[in-house]
């Protein structure tokens, strides 16, 4: 059975659409300028994004990945070391680690709020003495409890890398993501929030000698032309990118209301209906949450993921498989059950369409469809 139309997990068409005429406008001028490499328009995004985030310094880069291997290699980070992070996560996460040298090591995340259970963090590093960074994932929009993770990483010297890819303009108790650790990671995806029209990244920090660093990492380790103290990499943000991605972050408050109104409708709509589905729980200290993917718990997921799909409604498992269980991650020595609540989440999540542009009526039959499925 097909849906008279089709409701895709993300429509960016929808979006183009409406912003078209600027984006060719500032595409075409950068073109005829022919400035592509760092342009003004790079240091005008970061100067933008920075402040957004409550931080000093932003620093541009190739993408969300780069950014955590950028920021990895600032802190000196790599072989011989361990870095802490969930295995909950995009594989980038756990992926920047193994880049570097370094070891990943997991603990668990609360399966109601989908991060990090911090309570969990001060046994793992008595476990693993060799952590030399914290990298906590500001999953799906939401946000990490900082207060107690910057308060053990403090006692300890330990620098946090916070994994904000999905989460730009969240807050935690009114501060913002990417503004609380050493340094912050975002991602420009097009799936994102804040997404271009191809790979993009961005670095925040309130450490000048870091940002230096990060700024000379990014082109080879060279803060001189042709001058190299350090073996860097060749990760800038390309200048067409920070000129789309300008445009479209004069919208992102406006799109991340509609997105927060759309969660709020599947909230009251599902949640006084006989499914039997759970929410991403948001708990007080998260005082923003900007709903880059709204994920349900859902009994039977396949089965009503194909469900959903046979009626034309596109859904996205994030994700099937912990990073403790990725195949090229064997070597670590995790078994399946060693972290149960990722490994429940994994069977049970489902992402439903929540873009800005989502239809009121489309969302209703998202929800009707998902009723439907429950009743039998």
């Amino acid at each position: 059975m097909t849906a008279a139309r089709s409701i895709p997990l993300l429509d960016l068409r929808a979006q183009h659409k409406q912003i078209r005429d600027e984006i060719v406008a500032e595409v075409t001028r950068l073109i005829d300028s022919q400035r592509f490499i760092l342009g003004e328009e790079v240091a005008e995004l970061e100067r933008q994004v920075a402040g957004y985030c409550n931080a000093a310094y932003g620093i541009g880069c190739a993408s969300g990945t780069d950014a955590l291997v950028l920021a990895l290699t600032a802190l000196d980070i790599g072989r011989g070391d361990q870095v802490l992070t969930v295995p909950y996560t995009f594989f980038a996460t756990a992926g920047a680690i193994a880049d570097v040298g370094a070891e990943p090591v997991f603990v668990d995340i609360d399966e109601d709020t989908c991060q990090m259970d911090v309570e969990q963090v001060e046994a793992a590093l008595n476990r693993y003495p060799r952590v030399k960074a914290i990298v906590p994932v500001h999953l799906f929009g939401s946000c990490v409890d900082m207060d107690p993770l910057l308060a053990v990483a403090a006692d300890r010297g330990i620098p946090i890398v916070e994994d904000a890819a999905q989460a730009i303009g969240a807050e935690y108790r009114g501060r913002r993501a990417g503004g609380m650790g050493a340094i912050g990671c975002f991602s420009f995806f097009p799936s994102k929030n804040l997404g271009g029209y191809g790979d993009g990244g961005m670095l925040t920090t309130t450490d000048a000698r870091l940002a230096e660093r990060l700024r000379a990492l990014r082109v080879h380790g060279s803060r001189r032309k042709y001058y190299h103290e350090e073996v860097g990499f060749n990760s800038r943000l390309d200048t067409l990118q920070a000129a789309v991605l300008l445009v479209k972050f004069r919208y992102l408050d406006v799109w991340t209301a509609a997105r927060q109104r759309n969660a709020e409708r599947y909230r009251r709509v599902l949640g006084h209906s006989p499914a039997p589905v759970r929410f991403q729980a948001v708990p007080p200290f998260v005082t923003r949450h900007v709903v880059n993917q709204f994920i349900i718990r859902a009994p039977g997921r396949d089965a009503l993921k194909a469900f959903l799909a046979d009626r034309g409604i596109g859904t996205e498992v994030y994700y099937p498989l912990p990073l403790h269980r990725q195949p090229c991650f064997s070597t670590l020595g995790y078994r399946e059950g060693d972290f149960p609540a990722s490994e429940r989440l994994a069977a049970e999540s489902l992402a439903l369409p929540v873009y800005p542009e989502l239809a009121e009526e489309d969302l209703e039959a998202v929800c009707a469809a998902i009723r439907g499925y429950y009743a039998g």
